[in-house]
Formats: structure tokens, sequence, C-alpha cells
């Protein structure tokens, strides 16, 4: 790891995006297309290509995830229920109601607040496995009122979604995980 002294170099170059080499936007219209167009088949055979896994179906069966649940390591265990109940009680003290004013007149005037019903995530797994971003997506989800969670993963070339994230999907409340 090179370490740089904020002094001696270029403050313009810390400002600095990466771009790519090269516009994929081409490959990526493709892509979208295709999947459009052909729906799951076409994600598995993207999935094979960019994740390297043959998958014969997407959706994690919630046998899996109960298994990925029973095969941690109980002090991971008992680290991740601690992290969820800390999580839950944080944003439990967010969820607001409605109100209504009445006013002088007879008339009324107030908040109405309508949870979404059903949620898309998308948790990245591979190098960046964090079961934490499980957590601090699905949980506020639930107690807001959310009543469907649907979570999406990149599996790694075995098929599987990394154990914790998937212990993570089912102790947070996830209703259906997808690998692709």
């Amino acid at each position: 790891m090179r370490i740089e002294r904020f002094g001696d170099i270029d403050r313009g170059s810390l400002l600095t995006r990466y771009s790519a080499p090269e516009d994929v936007s081409g490959v990526v219209a493709a892509v979208i297309a295709d999947v459009a167009a052909n729906g799951d088949s076409a994600v598995l055979k993207y999935t094979k290509r960019f994740d390297g896994a043959d998958l014969d179906a997407l959706e994690v069966p919630r046998e899996e995830m109960d298994a990925a649940v029973a095969e941690l390591d109980p002090a991971l265990k008992a680290a991740m229920e601690k992290a969820a109940a800390n999580i839950r009680a944080f944003h439990a003290k967010q969820k607001r109601s409605g109100f209504t004013l009445e006013g002088e007149n007879g008339s009324y005037t107030g908040q109405f607040l309508t949870p979404i019903e059903r949620v898309g995530l998308y948790i990245p797994g591979g190098t960046a496995a964090y079961p934490s971003s499980v957590f601090m997506n699905a949980i506020p989800a639930k107690i807001a009122g959310c009543s469907f969670i649907a979570m999406v993963s990149p599996p790694g070339k075995d098929g599987r979604i990394a154990a914790p994230i998937l212990a993570a999907a089912r102790l947070a409340g996830v209703d259906r995980v997808y690998r692709c």
C-alpha cells in the first residue's frame, strides 16, 4: 500500500474519479435487452458468464438459508443476533405515524404514512460479503412496515451465496433470496 503525505501530492488528483478504460454501454444495453426478452434463462446465462456459477435455479430455498444459520460458528451467530437486535432497537425509535389536526372551522389537515409494500435489495458478494449490509437494509424496511423483501446477491463459483450473508437474510426477515 502506498502512503501519501497530504502536502506532497497534487490536490486535484484526490478528486479524480476512476473511469472505465472503454465504453461498455453497448454491452450493458445488450445484456438488458437479452434479460428483458428471455427472463430467467438469460439471467442464468449471465450468472455463469460473469460469476462463473452454473445454476439450475435463481431462488435460494428456505432450507439453504436455515442451513446457513445452523452452520455459523456460535460466536458469530451470537454477534449477528446482537447486531440485529441493536439495529432493530435503533430503527424502532425512528418509526413515525401519521397525524390529523382539526381546524377551527371543521377542516382537517394531516399526514398519512404508507410503507412501501415490496422492496428489492442488492447485497454485494465475493470479497465484499458483509452481513451488516443485509441488516442495515432489511431490518429498517421491516420496521417501517414493508411486507415483502426480496434480496439478490452474486454467488461464488460453487453457486452458493456466502453463509453469513444467507444467515443474515434469515435473521433479518428477508422473504426471498436470489443468486445471480
